[in-house]
């Protein structure tokens, strides 16, 4: 398990606010998937498989609902299920089970013991 931050969501209002604000104040590229509700975000340089520079960190962008009021960091697993198992163990709170993002992987939600919305993230496995 790599328990690396992978990936950060910003909830907004009003989406094109959102974009022209961290687009003109950063520098960030967007990428909007209108049928995910959904606006990936580059704070970096991308190659064909993602960021192309070491330690640079990307993200998305989405409307604000329950449970994403605010900022959510992301942390890469190796599996998503014995990891949420751990967390509730030792404290936390599952909030949105493991579900497939496409054909990329899986993703989930959690409360901390402090109340903070955190995702998961776990790669698909690479086809062969």
């Amino acid at each position: 398990m790599s328990g690396r931050v992978v990936h950060f969501e910003i909830p907004f209002d009003d989406g094109d606010r959102a974009r022209d604000f961290y687009q003109t104040t950063f520098g960030w590229g967007f990428m909007p998937m209108p049928e995910m509700g959904y606006t990936m975000v580059s704070t970096g340089p991308m190659g064909d498989q993602g960021p192309s520079e070491s330690g640079y960190i990307g993200g998305g962008m989405m409307q604000r609902s329950e449970p994403s009021q605010g900022p959510i960091i992301t942390v890469d697993v190796d599996d998503i299920d014995a990891t949420l198992a751990t967390i509730e163990e030792h404290g936390g709170k599952t909030v949105t089970a493991r579900q497939a993002v496409g054909q990329m992987g899986f993703t989930a939600y959690f409360n901390d013991p402090e109340g903070n919305l955190i995702g998961l993230w776990q790669n698909a496995p690479a086809s062969e």
